[in-house]
């Protein structure tokens, strides 16, 4: 019995060991099996084809790019007309020229850049919209290609700089500037105040910057914290110096000019919107022989513009632009208000009525004022609600229309409006509506452009009442426009100079 139990054992332990034997190469075959079916190997067995079939891989196959040449930016002569290769410009700046879109250069850009590009100062009335914007940085962008920067050329100190009044101008500059220096291998760096002072130090220190754009006020703190040094700045442009002017600016902007090489040892390009006995004395201190360019910015910025005044009352304003936009179907529009308040209340209402639109005053954070614009250039915002802080200084392309929700307090600030419209030459149309508080301003608005303008009742189709939305937001009190913060309530007309509101140059809280 013993026996048999143990030969029963010992055949079941060696049925075991040869089941195990058995096994292990099946174990074997399934982990390869496994390995075979992944989708690496699958990827590594399809490139092994390719290459075995002949076909190299997309790295090896790709065709070298083939540099680029004018040939491939071809402009006809025309009479009268001033083409950007009539300069001789480098090819680096023409490629760039050429995906923007330029062919023929505006007047201002005819009468400077010859003069510019010779080194000389230059001293040019002219706004917004006229093209001096290229005009200084194709300066800018020529000169410092024919001087490369040395290898040892220090961190956070530039070789040009650009001063201009405002942060969303500075913005707006610094995008023109890295356009224009795509192909130069240019450095360019944008300081504004409104977002965070050691991020932006940081990116101001990472490296040589060749084109530095900023506004006098964060420039300032930079300097005082010894992070800047403008003490080899090559080129010095100065725009829109009768706004900074205006906005208390010039001991900032004295300070930073004194700062930078003497102007026997560097260029100036100086520019301003209008030439006042102020502004001539700066223009004078600050420039070298300058050659003097002018460019009359009232006819500019309103030859290309359809202008339309429609006579309504406070309360049918909104009804009439609401049905403006939807039967029209318009994409791209630009409505100004006076106040903040009144900004809010319109870009509220007309959101509860379905209309995709955004606001742009002084109220909103830099961060969301970038945000907003860069939305609004994308197309992804269809109307763009703006107090006078968008009237100058940015520059937004294909604006079909722009809307005078309230006319303006200052003359001057309408012709800024509608030059948002009509750019470079694009046909542009401007409605306002003229109440009965905006009558008083069409005397002064009129005799700025220098003819009169026709005011017409809108077609009733356009007066029809508008949906009420989610909540039905109330107009403006009677009586006139609301009272300012810190002004008592009431009817009636403030007092002052003239019968009307305060001029724009006020810095009360809830004008922008």
């Amino acid at each position: 019995m013993i026996k048999r139990l143990l030969q029963f054992f010992r055949g079941k332990r060696d049925k075991e060991k040869n089941l195990r034997a058995e096994e292990s190469p099946t174990v074997v075959r399934d982990a390869a099996t496994e390995e075979a079916s992944s989708p690496a190997h699958k990827r590594r067995r399809r490139r092994k084809k390719k290459v075995a079939d002949g076909a190299a891989p997309a790295a090896v196959a790709a065709v070298p790019q083939m540099p680029w040449t004018l040939d491939e930016f071809a402009v006809v002569p025309e009479p009268g007309k001033t083409r950007f290769h009539d300069y001789h410009l480098p090819l680096e700046v023409m490629h760039a020229v050429s995906d923007l879109g330029f062919q023929y250069c505006t007047p201002i850009q005819a009468e400077t850049l010859s003069h510019s590009l010779a080194g000389r100062d230059v001293i040019g009335q002219a706004q917004t919209g006229t093209g001096k914007t290229a005009v200084f940085l194709i300066t800018l962008i020529t000169s410092l290609l024919a001087k490369p920067r040395g290898a040892g050329h220090p961190a956070a100190t530039p070789r040009t700089l650009i001063l201009a009044p405002t942060r969303e101008l500075v913005i707006q500059i610094g995008k023109e500037a890295e356009a224009l220096a795509k192909y130069s291998g240019l450095t360019v760096q944008s300081v504004f105040g409104g977002i965070d002072y050691q991020k932006q130090r940081l990116q101001i220190t990472a490296g040589p910057v060749d084109i530095m754009v900023a506004t006098p006020g964060r420039l300032i703190d930079f300097q005082r914290q010894k992070t800047v040094n403008l003490g080899k700045v090559e080129i010095l442009v100065l725009d829109e110096a009768d706004r900074m002017l205006d906005m208390g600016f010039i001991p900032d902007v004295r300070r930073i000019v004194q700062s930078t090489p003497p102007k026997e040892e560097r260029q100036t390009l100086f520019f301003s919107a209008t030439m006042t006995p102020e502004v001539n004395h700066l223009a004078a201190q600050w420039t070298k022989k300058p050659m003097h360019v002018e460019i009359a910015p009232e006819r500019v910025a309103v030859e290309s513009v359809e202008q339309v005044v429609y006579l309504a009352t406070a309360k049918e304003k909104y009804d009439l632009l609401y049905n403006l936009i939807t039967s029209q179907n318009l994409q791209r529009v630009i409505v100004f208000a006076n106040r903040r308040d009144e900004t809010r209340r319109l870009s509220e209402r007309l959101k509860r009525n379905g209309i995709n639109c955004a606001m742009l005053s002084g109220e909103v954070s830099q961060g969301q004022r970038i945000r907003t614009l860069e939305d609004f250039r994308n197309g992804k915002i269809r109307v763009l609600v703006a107090t006078d802080v968008a009237g100058r200084g940015i520059h937004i392309d294909d604006v079909s229309h722009v809307v005078n929700y309230t006319l303006p307090y200052e003359a001057e600030d309408y012709v800024h409006r509608i030059g948002r419209t009509g750019r470079a030459g694009a046909k542009g149309i401007s409605i306002s509506f003229a109440c009965e508080e905006g009558a008083f301003y069409m005397p002064e608005i009129e005799a700025l452009l220098g003819h009169k303008l026709e005011c017409v009742h809108p077609p009733a189709e356009l007066l029809t009442p508008a949906p009420r939305g989610t909540v039905e937001i109330s107009e403006q009190p009677r009586g006139g426009r609301p009272p300012r913060s810190g002004s008592p309530s009431g009817p009636g007309r403030p007092r002052g100079r003239r019968s009307g509101p305060p001029r724009s140059g006020s810095r009360s809280g809830t004008r922008r």
